[in-house]
């Protein structure tokens, strides 16, 4: 089983940066994709940003171009640097990692973007 534990999640005023982290432990070595969704209150949830095993990377239109996941294997940590935010930006990040038999969950970090 995969354990996630994310942080770096806080409060930011329009235009800033943060950069989530979520650090993986347990049976790693099974961990294909990893990445990021979000969700606010009454939205459904979006897939930010997605990272294979060998780097391929997919990201929601809302933030191509302004968000970077990126993986470093050796710290079995992906990373979401989050650039040029936005109020709509605001909600519950959350990290997955997928094996070949079940998707684990972080427990969630929250990101909020003032205008």
């Amino acid at each position: 089983q995969v354990q996630l534990v994310e942080s770096g999640g806080g409060l930011v005023q329009a235009g800033g940066s943060l950069r989530l982290s979520c650090a993986a432990s347990g049976n790693i070595f099974s961990i294909n994709a990893m990445g990021w969704y979000r969700q606010t209150p009454g939205k459904q949830r979006e897939l930010v940003a997605s990272i294979t095993s060998r780097g391929s990377t997919n990201y929601a239109d809302s933030v191509m171009g302004r968000f970077t996941i990126s993986r470093d294997n050796a710290k079995n940590t992906v990373y979401l640097q989050m650039n040029s935010l936005k109020p709509e930006d605001t909600a519950v990040y959350s990290c997955y990692a997928d094996d070949p038999f079940r998707r684990s969950w972080g427990q969630g970090t929250q990101v909020t973007v003032s205008s």
